[in-house]
């Protein structure tokens, strides 16, 4: 998470012209939110807040959330919390997870968090980043979390000697092969595959089965830092979206052990690493993330690559911001809407329904000046967001005022078919079993 300076941002001013930043999507001190966004629900979760990222179970009848518990200055926690949303106006955290020796373990901690289902049984995998201390060869934890209320069963962790450092970023996803696979950003190398169903089995030592290599040669020291992984309906392929080392990339990873690239964006002006990526429904267009101070979500329209004319796209048709002076941290899409934790900027939502011309259509600011001394104050406030899809509820993550909860008005929920695209999101489908569709 590095921010470069702002002279960085001279780069990008070849995006003045298609850059959507009005007042609008800017809080005050009086008014923190757009008239159609209201607070469900609210915890604090204590003096170091401290929060990482989230993940929102989508059954309704399982109303649980998960959020990632580090410690970005001196005294937080290290570890996740599992919230009940039964009522989600009133959120309760009914289950904290502390890693051992707290007292010994630097700054970060619990990271990612995803959820999955196997064999009939809820599971999540919490990530884990440390740069030194007890932990430091610790990636992640799997926890059975099939009978909650009741308290999660710890099932293994995730040792990483030949890759100490933890993992930054995960993804899980079920496969067009059959397979659940955990995608990892291994710290300081490239995307590491794991086996989910073997896991669940108890063989998490083993679980290891491919890697998503980086398109750069050999020679040079390239990396990934955030990444998204979905079906692509018009090729039927599993394709990967990675954001890192000189840009972004597409692979088809249908053979999880023979990734083809199929997009390359590189050479793009203001960018030189690629953070949050994530596609349209179709694959057609994606919203790009560079995570600088300054720096706005990219949108980029991936045709002419997916046409075949071409291989690399370095031109962005269109760009967002809620405020200039800031920067987005993560972004879920349910088309044509984009929820994104801003930081600074709080939740905010912009709609893509004309891909040129982004517009924020609601907002709410979470943060409420909270700096915390030897820390950029640049980089606080809403760092994750996610989205139910069946009734539309909103969850954020705060670094500093804790877990929210919101409405939209006339959100009532999301199926990509309603917007004339496919059914595809970051939600899985673990019940289904047809090949295509089943995202």
């Amino acid at each position: 998470m590095t921010l470069m300076k702002p002279i960085r941002f001279l780069a990008s001013l070849a995006l003045a012209g298609m850059l959507t930043s009005t007042a609008f999507g800017q809080a005050t001190p009086i008014d923190r939110g757009s008239d159609n966004m209201k607070v469900v629900g609210h915890i604090p979760l204590g003096k170091h807040s401290s929060v990482t990222d989230i993940e929102l179970e989508q059954d309704m009848d399982r109303p649980y959330a998960y959020v990632g518990r580090a410690s970005i200055v001196d005294g937080g926690p290290k570890g996740m919390d599992v919230i009940d949303l039964s009522n989600p106006a009133k959120p309760e955290v009914i289950y904290e997870f502390r890693l051992e020796y707290q007292d010994l373990l630097p700054n970060r901690g619990g990271m990612d968090v995803k959820y999955f289902k196997t064999g009939g049984r809820y599971y999540v995998v919490q990530s884990f980043e440390f740069s030194a201390g007890p932990h430091y060869e610790l990636g992640a934890v799997l926890f059975d979390v099939t009978d909650l209320p009741n308290e999660p069963t710890e099932v293994g962790r995730w040792i990483l000697p030949d890759n100490p450092g933890g993992m930054h970023n995960i993804f899980i996803y079920k496969h067009s092969d059959g397979n659940i696979y955990l995608l990892a950003t291994v710290r300081g190398d490239m995307v590491q595959v794991f086996d989910l169903n073997m896991a669940a089995a108890g063989d998490i030592e083993n679980s290891y089965v491919a890697t998503i290599p980086t398109y750069e040669p050999e020679s040079v020291r390239r990396s990934y830092h955030d990444h998204y992984v979905a079906f692509h309906p018009d090729s039927g392929e599993d394709r990967f979206y990675g954001g890192g080392s000189g840009g972004y990339y597409v692979w088809n990873i249908t053979d999880i052990h023979n990734p083809e690239i199929r997009v390359t964006l590189q050479n793009i002006s203001g960018v030189t690493w690629g953070h949050t990526f994530t596609p349209s429904p179709d694959g057609r267009y994606v919203v790009a993330e560079a995570e600088y101070q300054y720096a706005p979500l990219r949108i980029f329209d991936l045709k002419p690559a997916l046409d075949g004319d071409q291989l690399n796209i370095n031109q962005p048709i269109s760009a967002w911001t809620a405020n200039w002076e800031n920067l987005s941290h993560n972004h879920e899409v349910r088309w044509p809407y984009v929820f994104v934790s801003g930081y600074l900027d709080g939740l905010q939502v912009f709609s893509l329904m004309d891909p040129k011309n982004p517009q924020t259509v609601g907002y709410y600011d979470t943060y409420i000046g909270n700096n915390q001394e030897g820390f950029n104050p640049v980089i606080n406030g809403a760092f994750g967001v996610d989205v139910r899809n069946e009734d539309g509820l909103i969850v954020v993550s705060d670094m500093s005022t804790g877990f929210w909860t919101f409405r939209m008005d006339g959100f009532n929920g999301w199926n990509g078919e309603d917007w004339g695209q496919p059914d595809i999101s970051s939600v899985q489908k673990w019940d289904e079993e047809s090949k295509e569709g089943t995202r």
